[in-house]
């Protein structure tokens, strides 16, 4: 049973603790501490956290139905389609990452987007050579063949016990019924209205008439995304690859200039892959291999943070804060150099993941003074990510984890909706590096490896991630935030095992960021002072900018499981029973 419109809003004008599990019992009150400012949600045998309230009360419907974590997170993906528009998606593509507890095997199912067959690699320039950024972002030419589908039904079929139609009959029923427009949706649909609103196909569905936008409170229904839901719901991936949606999206896309075909659509897979592996002080690491660079990096950081006593330095200490930084702009310049589609581009995955290759980059930081990023690898940096990517986090009543983060790229993709089928269309191909070696309107700089080549998939620095303790769950997180999400799941991870706080503290704490280019660290608001004037003096450059990520993270042990949903997203939600 979902919320009614009355409670919805109560939820979301006054507290969102409304939805929280009960207090635990008396005899488990050692649970939470009286040390502690911020405290998880606690669940005896399973939990859900994503980024929308109505997506984590489907999912943790479907558990107590009997459903795995499997299968909660494939509804929990098509719910998200219709709850957040701007990041879940059916027209997008991501990656999931699961463990099955009984088998103690890992699977990492790629469901990326790719690269049309007609695609080719200065497909963004002028005569002249200059990139034409408005092509890559808004226009039918970045748009990506999406693999969300594919990959939410690969996995439901492998791994999931429940039936396509029980799955999606959540989505379809706030498809139909509509969805009370929350604060966040009001303010995200009002910021997006110039680019939307720029195609008809989405103007008539996200805005009233002559333009008005929806207020808080109000029904959005999504009447043509109901019928496409449906008709996956009852054909499966191919209604969407293969039928009229497939003919819908191919429409619409050549309409507005790009190359995507019937052929693309009916060729495309999602691909099961091997999880990238690593251990930090006793846990085992596990995460996205490319075309994620994330889980290579999350491993190469850990490796070399391993060799400093990081809980004696202290939480975000200056010393801990500059070596931090330090390791972070090295695994940033080994990205830009070797990071690309693995079916494309040879990768030294075992060098960069390896414990001897950490000691050597560790070798050359000097623990007193910042280094000057010009003097480190002159690689490349990768191109830009959108901050509106969604992740959630899933833990079943049998140990089963999934960890899963899927996008559109750009905070509502392109913008256009493929006419007649609801369906937002992804702006991926910006996540290609249009011209190798040439800044991009973020300032960064495209790698030679993450070249526009047909049916290649771009990298990404999604990083859906699960550390095991004795080869048991312990730890399931991950993060929108294009290219912090590295950087911010690393921070959940330390805070946790190395700072020893719960999964709330380590979320709600503040973060910050280097990627090597620009040459400064990013940092939220919180720092102290004297922290900031420590690292200057070390000759670190900083800046404080706006939050990082939306971390949705899932803690199990032998006192239950503790859910915790970011509190920079005032939309997230975890529930657990």
């Amino acid at each position: 049973m979902y919320l009614t419109k009355s409670v919805l809003l109560l939820c979301l004008f006054v507290s969102p603790y409304l939805h929280a599990t009960s207090p635990p019992a008396p005899k488990q009150t050692a649970i939470y501490s009286n040390m502690s400012i911020h405290h998880p949600v606690w669940a005896k045998q399973a939990m859900v956290s994503t980024q929308e309230a109505l997506a984590t009360q489907i999912g943790l419907d479907i558990l107590k139905q009997g459903g795995n974590a499997v299968d909660a997170a494939v509804a929990v993906g098509y719910a998200l389609a219709v709850t957040l528009p701007r990041a879940g998606n059916l027209g997008g593509g991501g990656f999931m990452l699961i463990y099955l507890n009984k088998d103690q095997k890992s699977i990492a199912i790629d469901y990326r987007e790719k690269a049309p067959a007609k695609a080719f690699r200065d497909m963004y320039l002028t005569k002249e050579g200059k990139v034409q950024k408005q092509l890559s972002r808004y226009h039918g030419l970045a748009v990506g063949i999406p693999g969300t589908v594919m990959g939410l039904e690969l996995a439901r079929k492998k791994y999931g016990t429940l039936s396509r139609e029980k799955l999606i009959a959540p989505a379809l029923k706030l498809a139909t019924e509509g969805i009370i427009v929350s604060p966040d949706l009001a303010n995200s649909l009002n910021n997006a209205q110039p680019r939307l609103s720029k195609w008809p196909s989405s103007q008539t569905i996200f805005y009233k008439e002559k333009g008005k936008n929806y207020q808080v409170g109000e029904s959005l229904k999504q009447l043509d995304l109901a019928n496409s839901l449906k008709a996956i719901s009852e054909q499966g991936e191919k209604a969407f690859y293969q039928g009229e949606i497939a003919k819908k999206i191919v429409q619409s896309v050549q309409q507005a200039g790009g190359l995507i075909t019937l052929d693309d659509m009916k060729n495309y897979q999602a691909i099961e892959r091997e999880a990238i592996k690593g251990d930090y002080r006793g846990y085992q690491v596990l995460s996205m291999p490319p075309p994620s660079s994330g889980g290579i990096h999350i491993v190469q950081l850990l490796n070399m943070l391993e060799n400093y006593p990081l809980a004696e330095y202290g939480f975000n200490s200056a010393q801990t804060i500059h070596l931090m930084s330090e390791s972070m702009r090295r695994i940033y310049a080994d990205r830009a150099t070797y990071l690309g589609d693995s079916d494309f581009v040879n990768i030294p995955i075992k060098t960069l993941t390896s414990k001897s290759y950490a000691k050597k980059l560790v070798a050359q930081i000097n623990p007193d003074k910042a280094s000057d990023s010009l003097d480190i690898s002159a690689g490349k940096i990768a191109p830009y990510e959108s901050n509106e990517t969604t992740h959630f986090s899933i833990v079943d009543k049998w140990g089963n984890a999934v960890s899963n983060t899927y996008t559109l790229n750009f905070s509502y993709g392109t913008g256009l909706v493929a006419k007649g089928t609801g369906i937002l269309l992804n702006n991926e191909m910006d996540d290609f590096s249009a011209k190798p070696g040439t800044p991009n309107g973020y300032g960064l700089i495209g790698g030679e490896a993450n070249a526009i080549q047909p049916n290649k998939r771009p990298l990404s620095s999604m990083s859906p991630t699960i550390l095991l303790k004795d080869n048991q769950p312990y730890l399931v997180t991950g993060t929108p935030g294009g290219a912090r999400i590295i950087t911010t799941t690393l921070q959940i991870i330390l805070n946790v095992i190395d700072h020893k706080m719960n999964i709330a503290q380590a979320t709600a704490v503040p973060r910050i960021h280097h990627q090597w280019l620009p040459d400064y660290i990013r940092y939220e608001q919180g720092i102290s002072p004297d922290t900031l004037m420590r690292l200057k003096a070390k000759g670190h450059k900083l800046k404080m900018q706006a939050t990082m990520g939306s971390t949705q993270t899932i803690l199990r042990n032998e006192s239950g499981v503790y859910g915790a949903s970011d509190p920079r997203t005032p939309s997230a939600l975890s529930l657990g029973y």
